[in-house]
């Protein structure tokens, strides 16, 4: 049995145009239609409802009572109607990708380089969602992942954008301060060394094992520590002191000379950068876009 006893829509939208027209002429213009075409249309639907809706008069149409009554349910039933209708379609046009990162790699490498990837698909969203919690991609709507860990624990999967070297990094005020020398890792004893003390943390975060690497056994002047590795870069952009560079994530403000590498050397860090994608957003082509702008910015 059915639901809902109804006139097709095609006579609604008939029915709706005349009404607010008054004449069966301009609703057909409007609809694209014949004259005799909407005025069977609503001879169909009188004969529908089993009223009339229109009083015919010489050159002129009037509403009945019932067809006022009628015209105010219908207009409002089509209004929601194309309402709904609009709403799906810009859903449907939409396009976007939801990333998820750590913080450092969001705000040191990805955002700086997201204006290339917007200029070249306009018609993408991204939307970054900075976090060191690992979510389940599927569960939580996530297209892509880019994941901070070893190789081995990066799953068959993944891939690998790009590994990591670790080395200091200062402002190029900071290394010409007048009395205290910046030219070889001894020199670190004369200057504030920052520090990231996340429980998350991989263990070259931490200057002792650069030190250890160096053979270095020194005190430095003093030691500020942060929550975050961007913060932590932050500080060292102001010239408060040496931080723990990670190379790529700061190679575009060495680039820039806004940072500066006072030292040759470096340790290589067992942990790199992964990309790994979502099951369900395997046939979305804005996700294959993204996963391929970001190969192609990490092979840079």
């Amino acid at each position: 049995m059915r639901r809902y006893r109804l006139p097709p829509l095609d006579l609604l939208e008939a029915f709706e145009a005349a009404a607010r027209h008054l004449s069966f002429t301009r609703a057909a213009d409007e609809l694209a239609l014949t004259q005799s075409a909407v005025s069977r249309q609503i001879a169909a639907l009188e004969e529908s409802l089993g009223v009339p809706l229109f009083q015919r008069m010489h050159r002129a149409l009037r509403l009945t009572e019932s067809g006022e009554l009628f015209a105010r349910t219908a207009t409002g039933v089509l209004m929601q109607l194309q309402g709904a209708t609009e709403q799906l379609r810009h859903i449907e046009r939409q396009k976007t990708v939801v990333v998820t990162t750590t913080p450092g790699f969001a705000g040191l490498w990805l955002i700086p380089r997201l204006s290339s990837f917007t200029a070249r698909y306009p018609g993408v969203d991204v939307r970054i969602s900075a976090s060191f919690t690992l979510v389940k991609l599927e569960r939580e709507g996530v297209d892509i992942a880019i994941r901070y860990c070893a190789s081995a624990v990066a799953g068959p999967q993944a891939v690998k954008l790009f590994g990591e070297v670790m080395t200091p990094v200062c402002s190029p005020a900071l290394r010409r301060t007048p009395g205290k020398p910046l030219k070889k890792p001894e020199d670190l004893r004369h200057h504030t060394l920052l520090y990231t003390e996340q429980s998350h943390s991989a263990p070259l975060y931490d200057w002792s094992m650069w030190l250890r690497a160096m053979q270095l056994d020194i005190k430095p002047a003093a030691a500020l520590y942060f929550s975050d590795y961007d913060q932590m870069v932050s500080a060292a952009l102001r010239g408060q002191g040496v931080a723990l560079g990670r190379l790529p994530l700061v190679d575009q403000l060495v680039r820039e000379r806004k940072l500066v590498t006072p030292f040759n050397q470096s340790v290589a860090s067992p942990m790199g950068y992964h990309l790994l994608r979502s099951e369900t957003s395997a046939d979305k082509p804005e996700v294959s876009d993204f996963s391929a702008w970001l190969m192609e910015e990490a092979a840079r």
